[in-house]
């Protein structure tokens, strides 16, 4: 018996084979045109220009005079008319001297405050950053016209229980410094409405007393130990701004929903597993931040297009320390890391809350966060 003998019509299996290669291509096409529209990836390759810059340990204006900008910078860009914005700011408050109302020091130089201070009780803003201070005097309650106190990047390792008789304060930040407690007394400056104590990297728990400050809209308690979510917070019924990011938080509590005026809530870098139904009550949130890596289950509502949240879900591999061309290891503190990683995210926040027209595939996105 012969062999047996297929014969094919070659016409037949070319012309298929051009379909599908139309097909291919069409859909070539189809995802170019996408991945043009989409914010993705060019949300992954600022992220990993600045990545770049921080392994180098270049600055980001050197990096740009060595010609090695290869990626869109809107972000980078938005960081430093951030800077010059804080810089414009700063030397406008400066041209305040001739207010009698404004203290401002800075400098490393300092390691206490002038005695001459004391005098000026009329005072209603201190400014006092990048110092070697560590004490708070006990005299500050004799400030009684006090509405702002901005103390951060210094060294300060307690504040005094005076402060709670500050009734006229309004803003309090002591972000960036070396605080392991604050004072139960901060709960009497009832009409206190900013608090940020970010970046002390130790703090682990707010006094309870501070479930009186009713007037509260924004808290930063981000970059310390907090293993949850202060009880004191969850009391502060007009808060509209809650940063915990970075801190050690596992879950969050079942009654988060008690925020009722919530819009933006901030919870990259921590250890959590699954977000609650509960989020679902918060109905004017609009902008959710977390750490994706290790969540294993999220109500699907979340990512709904339909809705107004902006529900961002960082994807969070730190690099290595990793040495330059020249073999010398970058070396930073903690505290400059987490300054850095927070002006960074407030950029990219920013950027998200502008995109308020944009095609909704913009508004739910994942991406590598390479710092």
């Amino acid at each position: 018996m012969g062999h047996k003998v297929v014969v094919f019509d070659i016409s037949v299996i070319r012309a298929l084979w051009e379909t599908r290669v139309k097909k291919h291509k069409a859909w070539q096409k189809k995802e170019a045109e996408r991945l043009e529209k989409s914010a993705l990836e060019k949300i992954k390759e600022e992220w990993n220009f600045v990545a770049e810059c921080r392994r180098k340990g270049i600055p980001q204006a050197a990096y740009c005079k060595n010609g090695i900008v290869g990626t869109n910078v809107r972000l980078l860009e938005k960081i430093e008319r951030n800077t010059l914005a804080r810089q414009s700011s700063l030397s406008k408050e400066r041209d305040k001297r001739s207010s009698p109302f404004v203290f401002e020091l800075s400098g490393e130089q300092w390691t206490e405050l002038p005695d001459s201070l004391k005098e000026q009780t009329h005072l209603k803003e201190w400014h006092i950053n990048n110092t070697l201070i560590q004490i708070i005097p006990t005299y500050i309650e004799l400030f009684q016209a006090m509405r702002i106190l901005d103390l951060p990047k210094n060294q300060i390792s307690c504040l005094p229980a005076e402060i709670g008789r500050l009734k006229n304060l309004k803003e309090l930040n002591v972000s960036f410094n070396h605080l392991r407690s604050i004072p139960p007394e901060l709960g009497d400056c009832e009409n206190l409405e900013k608090l940020d104590c970010s970046g002390n990297l130790e703090l682990t728990e707010l006094p309870f007393e501070l479930s009186n400050l009713k007037q509260v809209t924004f808290v930063d308690i981000s970059a310390n130990k907090f293993a949850s979510v202060p009880i004191c917070v969850l009391r502060m019924c007009n808060l509209q701004w809650l940063d915990i990011s970075n801190n050690s938080l596992s879950d969050l509590p079942q009654d988060i929903d008690r925020l009722e005026e919530l819009q933006t809530f901030l919870l990259y870098k921590n250890k959590m597993t699954y977000l609650p139904y509960a989020l679902l009550n918060l109905k004017k949130l609009t902008l959710l931040v977390v750490s994706g890596d290790h969540l294993v289950e999220l109500p699907t509502a979340l990512c709904d297009s339909s809705t107004p949240l902006k529900f961002v879900s960082l994807m969070d591999n730190p690099l290595d320390n990793t040495p330059c061309q020249d073999g010398v290891e970058v070396m930073e503190s903690e505290r400059d890391r987490q300054c850095f990683d927070k002006e960074f995210l407030k950029a990219y926040i920013e950027d998200v809350k502008e995109r308020e027209s944009v095609p909704s595939y913009t508004t739910k996105v994942s991406f590598s966060l390479q710092l």
